[in-house]
């Protein structure tokens, strides 16, 4: 197995127990032949090309020269080494910090006893459970590693999880070929989302590091945080807290700056993922002949989660606001093109100042009102 960074073993987290963690207890993938394995493998890339020119000729961002990104099909235990790589370097701030302050914790003998490698344990329990889920991914912060490679200059790289793609398609009994095009769809989107906006990755992560750089919490809240999230995974909450669907991440805010900074965060990726949603449903009638059947059954799916389990982990890990930034996304994005066409939308991407606030998402007039406002006579 590929190792996570030169200390990957050190510290907070033992990231290469954690990819072996999730390596070992996810789900087997749906049962196909080595000759369909590489049919879809292929189908998937050919897809991932030509949505790069549906995606440029309907959203009108972008030439063939910015998508320098690489497209990777890669599996479940691929989807993790990606995604824990990234992770390593998007946290290491914040997990630097916790490390500072574990000499004079309270808790230093407990985390003493606890260490990098249990903590490695838990996150590979909840990658497990993420990495049966994802159908694909554009991985803004993502480290070249020897067998992931990445754009240049930290540009990122656009992921397609081929057995949860065959898994899904075969779930809502959808036509395989167009399904896999409209997922592709989707991510070609967030891919010339950030290839087209060269100002949107800097801006996203100094915002997470502005985020990160807020915090004070003691690192047992997080260990704290992080077990409640295995302890449902490996079946059930302690005695006593049947009734409580979970407490999120995202309530280890504390500061009214990490508040200010979560609802810009919010708004960027709910425009992110709505402007997705509508280039998808956009493109595809043009492409995708069963779009309708294939968008109705997907929306089912989101919708209703798959078990009591599953709704109780979508709120700790944050996904059921993520499900929320799909849909009030998508209808600010919708609003703003039938106001002012494509073009008039597009000057989203002109510069942080015009990326619509957290109000002006379920308020689209107001976005509409303060970047199209004519100048007084």
């Amino acid at each position: 197995m590929t190792s996570i960074g030169g200390a990957a073993s050190s510290g907070m987290v033992d990231w290469n127990l954690a990819v072996a963690t999730a390596t070992r207890l996810m789900r087997p993938g749906p049962d196909v032949s080595r000759d369909e394995a590489r049919a879809v493998v292929a189908e998937l890339r050919r897809h991932a090309k030509a949505s790069e020119e549906h995606v440029r000729g309907f959203t009108r961002l972008g030439t063939e020269e910015t998508h320098d990104t690489p497209v990777l099909v890669v599996d479940r235990p691929g989807w993790v080494r990606a995604n824990v790589a990234g992770f390593r370097e998007l946290l290491k701030p914040l997990l630097d910090k916790m490390q500072e302050r574990r000499g004079t914790s309270p808790g230093n003998a407990v985390l003493g006893a606890v260490g990098g490698k249990v903590t490695g344990v838990e996150l590979g329990m909840l990658l497990s459970f993420l990495a049966s889920r994802v159908l694909g991914q554009y991985e803004t912060f993502a480290p070249a590693t020897r067998d992931l490679p990445a754009g240049a200059n930290g540009a990122g790289r656009l992921l397609l999880v081929a057995p949860n793609i065959v898994h899904v398609e075969r779930e809502l009994d959808v036509e395989p070929h167009d399904f896999r095009l409209w997922v592709t769809l989707h991510e070609e989107t967030h891919r010339t989302q950030f290839t087209a906006v060269p100002w949107l990755r800097d801006h996203l992560e100094g915002e997470i590091q502005s985020f990160l750089g807020e915090t004070d919490v003691d690192p047992m809240t997080v260990l704290e945080r992080v077990r409640e999230a295995a302890q449902s995974l490996a079946g059930g909450r302690p005695e006593g807290e049947e009734g409580d669907e979970g407490r999120s991440l995202v309530e280890l805010v504390q500061t009214p700056a990490q508040r200010e900074i979560l609802g810009r965060l919010t708004a960027v990726m709910s425009l992110l993922e709505g402007h997705a949603d509508f280039v998808m449903d956009g493109v595809g009638p043009e492409v995708v002949p069963s779009v309708a059947e294939i968008r109705e059954k997907f929306q089912q799916r989101r919708a209703k989660g798959a078990s009591r389990l599953d709704m109780a982990l979508r709120k700790l890990l944050g996904l059921d606001a993520k499900l929320r930034q799909y849909r009030d996304g998508e209808r600010f994005v919708r609003a703003v093109v039938e106001e002012v066409g494509m073009d008039g939308f597009n000057r989203v991407w002109t510069s942080p100042n015009t990326l619509p606030t957290k109000a002006e998402i379920a308020k689209p007039a107001d976005w509409i009102t303060r970047v199209h406002r004519k100048p007084e006579a």
